[in-house]
Parts: structure tokens; C-alpha cells; sequence
């Protein structure tokens, strides 16, 4: 994987504003980072965190190293950074998936899909043998909580919703960065409708199993313990590792 320079117009992801938080996303990034090594089939999320992890890769200059992108905005990022892009079809099982988080609590269950790929980054985390979180501090959450982010069909929409009321779809960012822009509403990658739930979450295996049973859901922005390896969460003054379910159920 080469390691040219790009300029920040070559850079779609945005920084976050605050510098604390910046500095935090950018050290759990490399921390991550520091662990793919030659030849691993890596996949990538979407977000601010992973706009940091992208030249951590890069900058390590690691060979043979594939890749699969969760969204357009991550493609697009990589290939800039001379990274070496793949199908999930074409490359199969990863080596690992790193990706960030919303919100993540104490058992490990997260809540991700603030940038509207989450049905994608659920499907690339279920094919890696390992799945890294990393995550600034202010991420870590005593208990989850709304918004949900789901990703809904089109027909039948307003029923799918009604469904799980409290739940609403979510306006077109106003720069289109998420979509063609062709519609008032956010969409995912693949077309699909972006919501959030805005009710409790309660008992989050509870909600997950009733939004997987939704008619018209595509995806749900709640992830499983048993999904996620490691945690990298950064504070200012280190990266705090936690161990997933998925790591300590392994042989």
C-alpha cells in the first residue's frame, strides 16, 4: 500500500472541530492502525474517526494490503492515500475491520450509522475474523440511548416506521454528501431510506431483535458484543483497550 501525499481537497471526510476530541479520534486511529500488518485484508469504516485512520495506514507503507470500503466517502478517501480498494465479494473473509462508534457501553454493544452506512459496516464486521472499535472518549456511555440510525426500504416506509414509533427519516444533509442528492431524505449507500429511532433503547438485544423482526427494516444501527474483538478508546493522556466478546469467546 503506497503512502502519497493528499492534499486536503482530496480529503471528503471531516476533521472534528474540537481539538480534544480531534486529538483523541486521531490516536485510537493509530493505535489501530499498528495493528494491520502485510498482506491483511482490511476493512474500512466511515466517519471522522476512520478520516484519521486512513493515512495512519498509509503513512505505514504496508504491502499487498487490500481493502474494502463501507462508503462511497471512505473509497474515495483510500484510493487518494494510494490504497488498494476490493470488493467484499472479490477479497471474502477479512483479517480484520476497524470502524468507530456513536455511542458505546459498558457491555459493549455500540451504536453506529451516524453516517448512514451502517447496514454495510455491519455486513463488512461480520465477515472479519476481528472487528476494532476505536472511539475519542466522550463515546463511552453509561447507557445507550436515541437516536437509533436504521436504514428502511422505500415501499412501505411510512408503515415500517409506525412500526417503531417513535421513529423518523432523517433530512438530506444539506451539502449532499451523503447522497445524489435527488431526495429530500438521507440515503445509504445502497439507496435505502436513512431513519433514526428516537425512543428508549431499554434493553438493547431487546430492540435489535425487534428491529431485525420490522418488515421493511434493512438495517439497524445496533451492534452486538459478540460482533466486536477490541475497543480502542483514547483519553488524553492514553488509548484505553478494552476486549470484546467476540475476542474472549475464541479458543
Amino acid at each position: 500500500m503506497a503512502s502519497p501525499g493528499a492534499s486536503a481537497g482530496q480529503q471528503p471526510l471531516e476533521p472534528v472541530e474540537d481539538p480534544v476530541v480531534d486529538r483523541q479520534k486521531r490516536a485510537a486511529a493509530q493505535a489501530a492502525a499498528e495493528m494491520v500488518a502485510d498482506g491483511m485484508r482490511v476493512g474500512l469504516g466511515t466517519g471522522t474517526t476512520v478520516a484519521h485512520l486512513l493515512p495512519a495506514l498509509a503513512e505505514r507503507g504496508l504491502r499487498e494490503v487490500s481493502c474494502v470500503a463501507t462508503s462511497p466517502a471512505t473509497e474515495r478517501a483510500a484510493r487518494a492515500l494510494g490504497m488498494t480498494i476490493r470488493t467484499l465479494d472479490e477479497l471474502g473473509e477479512l483479517d480484520v475491520a476497524i470502524d468507530g462508534a456513536d455511542q458505546i457501553d459498558p457491555l459493549g454493544w455500540l451504536v453506529k450509522g451516524g453516517g448512514a452506512a451502517h447496514t454495510r459496516e455491519k455486513i463488512v464486521a461480520a465477515a472479519a475474523r476481528s472487528f476494532v472499535v476505536i472511539a475519542s472518549a466522550e463515546k463511552a456511555v453509561d447507557m445507550l440511548s436515541a437516536p437509533v440510525p436504521l436504514e428502511v426500504m422505500r415501499f412501505g416506509m411510512q408503515s415500517t416506521l409506525a412500526a417503531l414509533a417513535p421513529a423518523r427519516l432523517r433530512p438530506r444533509p444539506a451539502d449532499g454528501s451523503a447522497d445524489d442528492g435527488t431526495s429530500p431524505w438521507q440515503e445509504s449507500p445502497d439507496g435505502g431510506l436513512i431513519a433514526d429511532y428516537l425512543g428508549p433503547v431499554g434493553d438493547p438485544r431487546e430492540l435489535s431483535r425487534r428491529m431485525s423482526d420490522t418488515p421493511g427494516v434493512v438495517g439497524h444501527g445496533l451492534f452486538a458484543p459478540e460482533m466486536v474483538s477490541v475497543i480502542l478508546i483514547a483519553h488524553e493522556d492514553r488509548v484505553e483497550r478494552r476486549s470484546g466478546a467476540k475476542l474472549e469467546s475464541q479458543p
